[in-house]
């Protein structure tokens, strides 16, 4: 059976080497590979959600992993967008190392199951 990131991720989505080079930037190169897709209706509502969640709490897990997320209706399902920094990025992870995997998910604020089982997995 498929895993849900297996069923949302598409080849365009995934960028090997993020120029990135803070939390900031890294979002912003994120939203970018969604929009040069044609996934977002609005690039600045999405950009408005996932940095409103990142003041509320950081979404840098561990282990040089960060989940940045956010519910809104310029998506009409959900949209994932991964990325690499080999370096690394402070993302105010909760283990206080930099991040090197980001995986930004964006989900329509009118459906939670999707949003919820993506994070779950």
């Amino acid at each position: 059976m498929a895993s849900m990131l297996q069923k949302v991720l598409k080849p365009e989505a995934i960028r090997i080497r993020l120029q990135a080079t803070n939390k900031q930037e890294a979002i912003r190169e994120l939203v970018d590979i969604l929009d040069q897709a044609e996934h977002l209706k609005d690039r600045a509502e999405a950009e408005r959600v996932l940095f409103a969640r990142e003041r509320s709490l950081s979404t840098g897990l561990q282990d040089g992993i960060a989940i940045p997320h956010g519910k809104t209706d310029t998506v009409d399902h959900l949209v994932v967008a991964i990325g690499i920094r080999k370096d690394g990025i402070d993302f105010d992870c909760a283990d206080g190392k930099p991040a090197r995997i980001f995986v930004l998910a964006l989900s329509p604020a009118s459906k939670a199951g999707p949003h919820i089982q993506f994070l779950a997995e």
